[in-house]
C-alpha cells in the first residue's frame, strides 16, 4: 500500500493535469455536432494506453463513435480482467446553470466541476492510471484488458455488436466498472445490483397546424393539455405505476434483504437540503433505498409542445411531446416493459388526438454476486484502503452493458464506482472530488492484488 501511495504522491499534479485534458474535450455522443471532438478523445484516450505499457491498442471502428481496445497479458495462465468504462458524456445544457464552463474544469472547495467529471471520465481514467501505476512499479499481478466506449449515454447501439464479433479478444474472468457510486468516502460501499431501463418518446398530434388560442381554444384539444393528462394518469394516488401489467415480474425483496439494504447510513432531512425538498415523493410502502434502487419507476425526462421562446405568443400547439424513462428491476426486461407502455398510451389517447409512441434505446437489470473471487476482491481492497468493511447497495442508474457481458461472455460484473450521488450526474455543475479521484487510483491495484491472490 505505502508503494502505491508513494506513486501517487509522486506524479499527483501529472494525475490531474492529464485528467483534465480529457474533461476539455466536449465529447458529447447525443450531438452530431460534437462529431469531430468524439473522435480527439478516442485518440487521446488510446495514446494514453499506449503511454501507461498496454499492447494491442486499437481504436475499433463501429457505425457509431469508435470503442478502445488495449491489453497486457503478462501470463495466459494468470486471471484476465477486463476493465469497462466510456468516454462520451452527456449534453451539458442548459449552460446558463453552470458556474463555470462544463468543459473547463474548474476545482473549487476539492472538487473538479466538469461535464463526465464523474460520469465516466474521471472515474474510468482512474483505471488507465492504475495501470500506469502497476506498470512502472513491476506490480501488474494479472492480465488487463481494456474496452472504452464512446455511446454509453446514447444506449451503447454498437458495443454489442462489438463484443459478439470480438469474443475471443474479450476473453476475461470478471469485468471492472467504474461508473457507481459511493455512500460516501466515510461509509464505503459496493453496488450489487443495477436497474434496467427503457427510454423512448411520444408525440401527441391534435389539430394539422398551430392555432390561435382564442379563435380556437375551448373547442379544439390541445395537444399539450391532453399529454399532460395522460402522464399524470401513469401514477395513481399511491404513486404506483397504473401500466397494466408494468409489475407482474417485479421480483420482490426478501425481509432479510429489505432489513440489510436499509442498514445502510441514512438522513432523510440531510436527504432533503441536499435537494431544496421539502418533501420526498415516491412509491408508497417503500424506503428511499428501495424507491430508488430496487423498485421500478416512470419519469418524464422532458415535456415540449408549442412556443417556449421569450414573450407572448398565444398559440394552441399542433404538436406535444414528452421524453420518458422507466428504470426496471429483475426480472423485467426492457422489450416487454415498452410494449405494455405503448398498448396502453395508445389505448388512454382520446379520438380528439393522435398520439405516437418512438423508442430509443433499452436495457436489462443487473444483478452481481457477492459471494464470488471478485467482489471478494473488491470488498477486500477497499477495506484495506478506507479501513471498514464496504455497504452493499443497489444502484439506481442503469448500464446496459452489465446483462450483455454475462450473456455473451458468460462473466460477471463487479461495479466498484468511487462517485457519489451528490456528483450532479448528467446536471448541471457536475464535479468529482479530487479526494476520490486519487483514491480510486490506489485502490484499484488493490483489487488486481487480491483478485489474482484469490484466484489461486
Amino acid at each position: 500500500m505505502e508503494l502505491i501511495k508513494q506513486y501517487v504522491k509522486n506524479n499527483k499534479q501529472r494525475l490531474l493535469d492529464e485528467l483534465f485534458e480529457l474533461l476539455r474535450f466536449p465529447s458529447v455522443s447525443a450531438d452530431p455536432k460534437y462529431k469531430a471532438d468524439i473522435l480527439k478523445t478516442a485518440d487521446f484516450v488510446a495514446q494514453k494506453l499506449r503511454d501507461a505499457g498496454a499492447d494491442s491498442v486499437e481504436v475499433c471502428a463501429t457505425a457509431g463513435y469508435p470503442i478502445i481496445y488495449g491489453e497486457k497479458i503478462t501470463d495466459a495462465n494468470k486471471p484476465t480482467v477486463l476493465v469497462y468504462g466510456h468516454y462520451d458524456v452527456q449534453p451539458a445544457d442548459p449552460l446558463e446553470l453552470w458556474n463555470t464552463p462544463p468543459f473547463e474544469p474548474t476545482i473549487r472547495d476539492g472538487k473538479i466541476y466538469a461535464r463526465g467529471a464523474c460520469d465516466d471520465k474521471g472515474q474510468f481514467y482512474m483505471h488507465v492510471k492504475a495501470f500506469e501505476l502497476m506498470m512502472q512499479t513491476n506490480t501488474l499481478p494479472c492480465n488487463i484488458k481494456f474496452m472504452i466506449e464512446g455511446e454509453e449515454e446514447v444506449g451503447s447501439s454498437n458495443l454489442g455488436i462489438f463484443v459478439k464479433a470480438n469474443k475471443e479478444k474479450l476473453k476475461a474472468d470478471v469485468v471492472l466498472i467504474s461508473d457507481t457510486s459511493m455512500i460516501s468516502m466515510d461509509h464505503p460501499s459496493l453496488e450489487t445490483g443495477l436497474r434496467g431501463l427503457s427510454y423512448l418518446e411520444v408525440e401527441v398530434t391534435g389539430p394539422n397546424r398551430d392555432l390561435h388560442s382564442g379563435v380556437y381554444g375551448g373547442a379544439v384539444a390541445n395537444p399539450a393539455t391532453i399529454l399532460a393528462k395522460m402522464i399524470a394518469s401513469m401514477h395513481d394516488e399511491n404513486n404506483h405505476v397504473t401500466i397494466p401489467g408494468f409489475y407482474d415480474k417485479v421480483v420482490e425483496l426478501t425481509a432479510t434483504e429489505r432489513r440489510e439494504l436499509n442498514n445502510a447510513p441514512y438522513d432523510e432531512q440531510e436527504y432533503k437540503t441536499d435537494l431544496g425538498v421539502e418533501e420526498l415523493w415516491g412509491e408508497k410502502g417503500y424506503t428511499t433505498f428501495e424507491r430508488t434502487g430496487t423498485r421500478p419507476t416512470l419519469e418524464v425526462n422532458g415535456i415540449w409542445g408549442g412556443y417556449t421562446g421569450e414573450g407572448a405568443k398565444t398559440v394552441l400547439p399542433s404538436k406535444a411531446h414528452a421524453k420518458i424513462s422507466m428504470r426496471l428491476v429483475p426480472n423485467q426486461t426492457s422489450d416487454e416493459i415498452t410494449r405494455l407502455f405503448t398498448t396502453h398510451f395508445e389505448k388512454i389517447a382520446p379520438k380528439s388526438v393522435k398520439v405516437k409512441v418512438t423508442p430509443h434505446h433499452g436495457g436489462e437489470p443487473a444483478v452481481t454476486p457477492t459471494d464470488s473471487i471478485a467482489y471478494r476482491a473488491a470488498q477486500k481492497a477497499i477495506k484495506t484502503s478506507f479501513g471498514k468493511d464496504p455497504i452493499p447497495t443497489r444502484g439506481g442508474g442503469s448500464i446496459p452493458i452489465v446483462s450483455l457481458f454475462e450473456a455473451e461472455l458468460g462473466i460477471k460484473t463487479v461495479l466498484m464506482g468511487f462517485g457519489l450521488d451528490s456528483d450532479a450526474l448528467h446536471s448541471p455543475n457536475e464535479k468529482y472530488d479530487v479526494f476520490n479521484y486519487y483514491k480510486g487510483i490506489e485502490t484499484i491495484p488493490l483489487f488486481h492484488k487480491y483478485f489474482a491472490e484469490l484466484s489461486v
